[in-house]
């Protein structure tokens, strides 16, 4: 199984890119999301966390391997987790994915059927099977940020056990995803879960 992929962009289309590695030369599958964020990396190394699978008829004995990659290992999680609602699979998924993982998983979890129902190949009687299976699962998602947005050192870990806090606190799942945001929105570093509370906390007071 392979799980993780490095090797130097040779060619981005819409929906797959090349990837050479050495010799070789190997077709990946991208949702549309991922493409856009690897725009500007032609001919630079990257590194694609990777979902394997086949593709065809098995009874016709057509078979066909086929990688997908995504950015983070987040990202290919949401995927996955998509990938599990019944009718929709690993197709349907990729066509659908033309917006960032943080937007469909806010989606899902505001049961905002309209958006997701605007999504390619998802139409209002999807949408609804989307957020009645995953509604419950999504929140750390929502909290996503792109990787042009924050600092490496906010890791996600530092943002999902923050946003638990708050709700622990009494936040609505909103409210606490809204704190944790416009404090990242500072782009400043934080090493664990107090500075970055120590932050929201700063914030609200001086919102007072």
């Amino acid at each position: 199984m392979i799980t993780k992929i490095t090797g130097q962009l040779a060619a981005l289309k819409d929906d797959a890119l090349t990837l050479r590695i050495d010799a070789f030369e190997h077709q990946v599958l991208i949702p549309e999301f991922t493409r856009r964020q690897l725009q500007s990396e032609l001919n630079q190394e990257i590194s694609l966390h990777t979902i394997e699978y086949l593709e065809g008829n098995p009874m016709q004995g057509r078979l066909t391997p086929r990688l997908i990659g995504f950015l983070t290992e987040v990202e290919r999680e949401f995927f996955e987790l998509v990938c599990s609602v019944d009718g929709v699979g690993v197709r349907k998924a990729l066509r659908a994915m033309v917006r960032p993982v943080k937007e469909v998983a806010t989606a899902i979890e505001e049961q905002d059927a309209k958006a997701l129902s605007a999504l390619p190949g998802i139409g209002p009687a999807m949408a609804e099977r989307i957020i009645a299976k995953l509604r419950r699962k999504v929140p750390k998602f929502a909290l996503m940020v792109a990787r042009a947005e924050v600092d490496a050192e906010v890791t996600s870990d530092v943002v999902s056990e923050t946003f638990e806090v708050l709700r622990g606190l009494g936040h609505s799942e909103s409210d606490a995803r809204r704190l944790v945001d416009k404090a990242l929105s500072a782009k400043k570093k934080y090493k664990d879960v107090q500075a970055l509370l120590q932050a929201i906390y700063q914030q609200s007071q001086e919102e007072e």
